[in-house]
């Protein structure tokens, strides 16, 4: 079974959010990179662009296929994770940590209310896999 931490929110299009005071990390899911397999790129937004929820912020693209990743929350784009440019694969060794996308100070700090607990996001994920 994919790693899911329990201290995160998920969306059902695989990503995650932490939450660190009023803004959101995001990146995608343990799943997600699973699913994708190497990752060679990755296309992230600039700073202070802004995004409604579920909105695609920027793209993964693998040995697979080209994914879009969306923003699970509305915001403003505060910083992404330049490293990603050139150490792309960070997505799949460290989803959660080192291979965060991006940083966003939250519209509206209560639409992670909205998004999955871990439990629920594994639930999700294994009735999507059958």
């Amino acid at each position: 079974m994919a790693n899911v931490p329990e201290d995160l929110h998920y969306s059902k299009d695989h990503e995650w959010v932490r939450v660190d005071g009023g803004q959101a990390i995001i990146g995608i899911t343990d799943y997600a990179q699973d699913s994708l397999g190497d990752v060679v790129y990755v296309e992230l937004p600039k700073a202070e662009e802004e995004f409604a929820a579920n909105e695609p912020f920027g793209s993964v693209e693998s040995v697979k296929a080209v994914s879009e990743v969306f923003t699970p929350v509305a915001g403003v784009i505060v910083s992404t994770n330049e490293t990603l440019a050139d150490e792309p694969e960070t997505v799949n060794s460290d989803p959660y940590g080192k291979g965060w996308m991006i940083r966003l100070k939250m519209s509206n700090p209560a639409e992670v209310d909205s998004l999955l607990t871990a439990a629920e996001y594994e639930d999700f994920t294994k009735a999507e896999s059958e």
